[in-house]
């Protein structure tokens, strides 16, 4: 039957091509256009296969060259090439050898008055040109003209015509050298002109596809620099500045918008940052980096011009695309276990490391306070240190705290009442406006009252707003109390006086100890002041945030305001109010301009140039040693007004998309809200969107294939207090000199009697920062052999987190992981009893302190330095995986690793880990699986926290192994140690778009809980473990009986 349809076809075809019978061919058009016009588009697929293409071009070559064409054949035959030809991926070329081209134009020539004739003839090149060479011979055969005869000024004639015409010219103008051809002979100023005329004329908008055609033909032109060159001389900018903006919420122009939006995108002119160098304003000399060359100066020859096309991406699609080309497919690669990277001998030098694996008990008890030098006591003798509370982290009134350092706290809330079962409480604040003041809605107590209920009126009465000293207070001096200055020494008195009645003691926190940790700490820039709030203190917010609802267009609004910029800049001040490259004083106080400051740990702002009274364009400084990794951002703002829109624009950041675009809001704390009794970091700012600017940088400065691009985070702010100081951070902010106040803090709650809490050095960081290594476990029930036996046989759980500086999400979760285990919950005791904790809680302290985003002192990611790591360039990783080496070595590798990280582009959090058989299946890799064997117990720990954990989603999670995450923690664990539960633990930047918290921004709170609940998954999978204890059976299922509800759907085999 098959032959049969094939043989009748090539019957048609054959006789189309040779027959001279016009009732034939016509008979012959009419079949084949029934055929066509009905089923899919395997019948023109078909066609084609048998020569359709050609059998209908030559058709039309010898009826178009007869003495008079034949339109009643003409018409119909151009209907059909054109339905064939958007099929037939050879068309152009097959066109262009049977000389149909030429035929077409001279056709399309003769008929310009005849509009039905014309129209079907402008069909067929539409076709044609299609293909970029034929679209050039096109160009070369005059096509261009003929066009523009026919592309006239506004009329309500022959518009479909005219429309078809327009379609053809911007279909021609994807060829380069059409384009060329358009610049040099001075087409833009006439497109333009034609564009002008149908717009204001067609009030209707009856007739978008045509201004959208010719808006496309300055789009394609404009790919080029002498094409967009034209485009800037003949006013384009202006001109459809104004066309945009006058028709922008019609709805019915949306084509016409978005097109002019791409135009004004690729012809603004490129420009190089307003920086005197790529390089970050800090440098280091460290080991195998040379820093005496004076830093590349940027000039107008390092920026290129390529006109690469950028969509208007004013959407909500967010999805993050994996590259299967990354999959690593050698399976040798996946399976072997190379051997160590350092002398085994070395391996000795992590036994000191692991005391609890032979000291006495004696020896292990730790004394609290030993290695605190004498200011530090002084420092910690102000304040009572609090014990150990609830893996929240919730702040305690005085009531709460306990007198004793040996007494633990009841933990209020049990981590198992909290899981994911609905069991998990959120509170949600009401959505509010774009101006509304976001503490009093993330605080229900009025002003002057703590969250906490307490009156803080004796604060107001003692010190008035208008007797701070907020440029004082707002960032303290470190060594304030040691100053002989009059002024500091006021200033230190003031300070002491407001902690000595601070409203809201914060648990684990003591500003005093903050103050000596932070002296202690050493920066590249010598940092000698300390950010308020690191110093005073963060109280999680009792409520969770919503995440923003995004204004629709506003990324449209900001984008014509930074073309108004560059044609009306009659209101830019332009004037550079902060910046670490140039002396200092910049600032005039006495001038209305915010004031900015960056100079403290983990602080990040480079340069603030005043745009226009209330708006600012702000740029972060690269990593140390570095000319990328602008993204995180903490400063210090003041000298605002109440009730007053800011709007700043961070034009340096460098990732192509940004939660910022789907709810993310940026973190704010206010030095006058947290005097009033909210020290609390808020999500804040409205308006917010993230988008491509027009800065640029050529591959002679990045040294990368392509130039770099960079982005805008734009955000509008209105400050809660009128001559505040407000500090606003890309995430809640965790410095260095937190961890050291916290782990110290932490050690004197515990009850040593009870809890093994050892703190140490790993190793010394480039910068000579100590890298704290933790351990965490229960101290044996007495110096019996037996029980000793059992303290040193507890199997290892190795955690490690902040590798990348930026991501201090990872530091708020370690933090509640760190918090829970030594609480007096149940689940931590069983924990405690069960595992040794190994924990490294900041494998990056010189990123962090320095306001890095990405990178070590050496400008280099410490996450691709596992495979081979220097003890000299990369101590903490040489380290860190040398104790992971040791365990392996006296068979003692941890049953799961895990290191803690944060994600800017997806939401939740999620589980990274390796599987062999999934990469391959991935990959769809010819090497058989079949006789592969790979213990699938890698999905168990991420199953459980997904029923667990109110953040977590097992959706997200990827056990794929990349060939560019070859060098990482969790890869190289998995790989050269076999732990086949290696992972990385990603947390959102912005929040949930699933489970309990949907649609809410992550807090602090809720951070810290995803590491207690991460504590829990441990436990949970240690129950489904085969290789459980009766003992610890039996203990867990006592411990769920006592909490009423079962997790029994947990603990299934």
């Amino acid at each position: 039957m098959a032959e049969q349809e094939a043989s009748g076809l090539q019957v048609l075809l054959h006789t189309l091509q040779n027959s001279s019978d016009r009732e034939s061919i016509l008979a012959i058009l009419q079949l084949l256009g029934d055929l066509l016009s009905v089923g899919t588009d395997r019948r023109i697929q078909y066609m084609i296969s048998k020569g359709g293409s050609e059998a209908l071009l030559r058709t039309l070559v010898d009826t178009a060259r007869t003495a008079s064409p034949d339109y009643v054949i003409l018409l119909p035959l151009f209907r059909l090439l054109a339905k064939v030809g958007l099929r037939d991926k050879k068309f152009g070329q097959k066109a262009l050898e049977l000389e149909a081209l030429d035929v077409t134009l001279i056709l399309a020539r003769k008929n310009l008055c005849h509009s039905q004739n014309l129209l079907h003839c402008l069909w067929a090149l539409r076709v044609f040109a299609s293909s970029v060479t034929t679209g050039a011979m096109l160009g070369i055969n005059g096509a261009m003209e003929l066009l523009l005869k026919v592309i006239t000024p506004y009329t309500q004639q022959r518009t479909q015509v005219i429309r078809a015409a327009a379609e053809v010219l911007a279909a021609l103008l994807k060829s380069k050298s059409n384009s060329r051809r358009a610049v040099n002979r001075s087409y833009v100023p006439g497109l333009l002109r034609l564009h002008q005329d149908w717009h204001s004329h067609d009030t209707a908008n009856s007739f978008v596809p045509i201004r959208r055609a010719l808006l496309l033909c300055l789009k394609h032109i404009a790919k080029l620099r002498s094409g967009r060159e034209a485009f800037l001389a003949a006013q384009g900018m202006e001109i459809l500045f104004s066309t945009i903006q006058n028709c922008l919420d019609d709805q019915s122009l949306e084509p016409v918008i978005s097109t002019g939006l791409q135009i004004l995108r690729q012809c603004y002119p490129k420009s190089p940052l307003p920086l005197v160098t790529s390089s970050s304003a800090y440098s280091f000399p460290v080991p195998g980096i040379v820093t005496s060359e004076t830093p590349r100066v940027l000039t107008e020859e390092d920026y290129e011009d390529d006109g690469e096309e950028e969509e208007d991406k004013d959407s909500d699609s967010e999805d993050v695309k994996e590259e299967d080309d990354d999959l690593e497919t050698d399976v040798n690669k996946l399976s072997s276990k190379p051997g160590l990277d350092r002398p085994e001998e070395e391996l000795m030098q992590y036994k000191a490391m692991c005391l609890e694996l032979s000291c006495s008990f004696e020896e292990l008890e730790s004394k609290p306070g030993d290695d605190l030098n004498s200011d530090e006591t002084e420092y910690a003798n102000h304040h009572h240190i609090p014990t150990a509370a609830s893996p929240k982290g919730l702040c305690l009134n005085k009531d709460q705290i306990s007198g004793g350092q040996e007494k633990e706290v009841p933990v209020q809330t049990s981590l198992l009442s909290r899981v994911k079962m609905g069991r998990s409480s959120v509170h949600v604040t009401s959505k509010r406006g774009p101006g509304m003041n976001s503490y009093r809605n993330v605080h229900s107590n009025g002003p002057g009252i703590g969250s906490s209920g307490s009156d803080v009126s004796d604060i107001q009465a003692s010190f008035r707003e208008d007797a701070w000293d907020m440029d004082a207070i707002s960032c303290p001096r470190i060594s304030a109390s040691f100053s002989n200055s009059t002024k500091t020494r006021e200033t230190a008195e003031f300070i002491d006086q407001l902690l000595q009645t601070h409203p809201k003691p914060m648990v684990f926190h003591d500003p005093y100890l903050y103050m000596a940790k932070a002296r202690r700490t050493r920066s590249v820039a010598d940092f000698s002041m300390m950010a308020f709030p690191d110093f005073w203190g963060h109280c999680p917010p009792l409520s969770a945030q919503p995440m923003l609802q995004r204004k629709c267009g506003v990324q449209r609004i900001k984008i014509l305001e930074d073309v108004r910029r560059l044609i009306q800049p009659s209101d830019i001040i332009n004037k550079v109010v902060f910046s670490l490259d140039e002396p200092w004083p910049l600032q005039d106080t006495a001038s209305d301009c915010l004031q900015f400051f960056s100079a403290f740990e983990s602080g990040n702002l480079r340069k603030a140039i005043q745009v226009r009274e209330f708006e600012y364009d702000l740029l972060v400084n690269a990593d140390v040693n570095s000319t990328q990794h602008q993204q995180w951002f903490y400063f210090k703002v003041s000298g605002m007004r109440a009730a007053v829109p800011y709007r700043f624009n961070i034009i340096n950041c460098e990732k192509p998309n940004s939660q910022f675009n789907y709810g993310m809001q940026l973190t704010l704390y206010s030095v006058k809200e947290a005097l009033l009794g909210r020290p609390t970091w808020v999500r804040t700012g409205y308006d917010i969107c993230y988008y491509k600017n027009h800065y640029h940088q050529r591959t002679a400065v990045t040294g990368a294939a392509s130039g770099k691009c960079y982005y805008t985070l734009t955000f509008a702010v209105t400050f809660p207090h009128a001559e505040d100081a407000c500090y606003l951070a890309y995430h809640y902010p965790y410095t260095y000199s937190a961890l050291l106040t916290h782990l110290d803090i932490l050690e004197k709650s515990v009850n040593h009697k009870q809890v093994y809490f050892r703190q140490e050095v790993l190793c010394q960081t480039l910068g000579g920062n100590s890298c704290p290594l933790v351990t965490i476990t229960a101290m044996p029930e007495s110096n019996s052999a037996d029980h000793l036996e059992q303290f040193r046989q507890r199997p290892y759980q190795v955690i490690t987190a902040r590798v990348h500086p930026g991501e201090s999400n990872a530091s708020w979760v370690m933090k509640g992981t760190l918090e829970f285990l030594v609480s007096s919950d149940p689940v931590a005791r069983l924990l405690r009893e069960n595992f040794i904790f190994k924990i490294i809680p900041m494998l990056n302290p010189d990123g962090v302190i320095n306001g890095n985003h990405r990178c070590s002192l050496r400008g280099e990611d410490l996450n691709r330095q596992w495979l081979s790591p220097s003890a000299h360039l990369q101590p903490t990783i040489y380290h860190a995986k040398g104790l992971l080496h040791y365990l392996g070595s006296i068979g003692r590798s941890p049953m799961v690793f895990c290191d803690f990280h944060g994600h800017s582009q997806k939401k939740n959090v999620f589980l990274y880990g390796c599987s062999i058989k999934e990469t391959l299946w991935q990959a769809e890799a010819t090497v058989g699986t079949s006789n592969l064997s790979e213990d699938v117990s890698y999905r168990t720990l991420p199953k459980i926290l997904d029923k667990l954990a109110p953040a977590f989603t097992m959706s997200s999670c990827s056990f794929l192994v990349e060939k560019s995450r070859a060098s990482t923690a969790r890869v190289v664990v998995w790989r050269e140690m076999g732990v086949s539960r290696s992972y990385t633990m990603e947390s959102s930047y912005c929040g949930c778009n699933q489970g309990p918290y949907q649609g809410l921004q992550f807090g602090t709170g809720e951070l810290e809980e995803m590491g207690a609940m991460f504590c829990l998954g441990l436990l949970v999978l240690e129950l489904k473990s085969g290789s459980c204890s009766h003992q610890l059976l039996t203990r867990a299922a006592a411990l769920l009986n006592a909490e009423e509800e079962s997790l029994d759907v947990y603990l299934q085999r």
